[in-house]
């Protein structure tokens, strides 16, 4: 058990605030490894984030996350960027180090960490679908941990070309742009497929456009959607044979990234699982 001597405060800040699954899962992992810590939720519009900032400062705040609009936004208020977080351009992730203040995204690498549950993407063909937030999280760590082949999957030229930019120029690692029209044929070469559209978001019967008659068995077949967890996207997946990763690995293992960058700790993963799933009510 880890008693620290006084009582640390962290938080998340985002618009708007309808229920924060991370905050359950930090809550109930601070309380089984007796911390004396806090995990708040706030609702910050935009036209406040400067002050919140000052404030978080202000008050010595041990860090916090950063959710929707504030990822890209807060950096300006920070003292420094780890690698990860310049690279992609966002924060969701704040540590204090002595009287600075460090922005991390941790969004991607969670998601890597769920995927070596059931494969190594080094050397791996992946593809991905979208170019948004989280996809580019997702893109750039799968860059770093040496991904041969990234293909991005985008309904926007322009934002996918971006990413791919950025993953040829400043990841150095190869990757292509595929514009999505229609429905999307997954190249018989791909290792790993990732759906990280927001599409199935609260609603199970969500349809990814996709030919399910490219999928097939042995390929690993991933999705970034926690609520629900087994996503029309998943449930084709499987019964085409794929071995399938919901969401939840990748939000479970984004909170334990965050209790160490904080509290320099291994939290009880399975703690924070027992905790999103009682949240989810699953």
């Amino acid at each position: 058990m880890v008693t620290p001597s006084l009582q640390e405060i962290v938080c998340c800040m985002g618009q708007p605030v309808a229920g924060n699954p991370t905050q359950y899962m930090m809550e109930k992992a601070f309380a089984a490894a007796g911390m004396d810590w806090r995990y708040l939720t706030l609702e910050i519009p935009p036209q406040a984030l400067c002050d919140a900032a000052r404030g978080m400062k202000a008050m010595g705040l041990r860090g916090g996350n950063f959710t929707l609009p504030h990822k890209v936004a807060i950096i300006e208020y920070l003292d420094g960027l780890s690698e990860a977080a310049e690279l992609m351009g966002a924060v969701n992730c704040v540590n204090r180090d002595g009287d600075r203040y460090i922005g991390e995204n941790t969004d991607g690498k969670g998601f890597v960490q769920s995927l070596r549950d059931v494969t190594d993407p080094a050397e791996k063909r992946i593809v991905i679908l979208g170019a948004g937030g989280a996809a580019r999280a997702i893109a750039v760590e799968l860059g770093l941990e040496r991904a041969s082949h990234l293909t991005i999957v985008s309904r926007s030229p322009d934002r996918g070309g971006e990413l791919v930019e950025l993953l040829q120029g400043r990841v150095h690692v190869d990757a292509s742009l595929v514009v999505w029209d229609g429905d999307f044929a997954v190249p018989v070469e791909t290792e790993v497929l990732i759906n990280a559209t927001s599409i199935g978001h609260l609603d199970a019967r969500a349809r990814v456009p996709l030919s399910a008659s490219t999928l097939r068995p042995g390929l690993v077949v991933a999705d970034v959607i926690i609520n629900p967890p087994h996503t029309q996207f998943l449930r084709t997946a499987t019964d085409c044979g794929c071995t399938t990763l919901d969401g939840l690995g990748m939000l479970i293992n984004q909170a334990v990234i965050s209790f160490r960058i904080w509290t320099g700790f291994d939290p009880d993963a399975d703690v924070m699982r027992e905790a999103l799933e009682e949240f989810l009510e699953l």
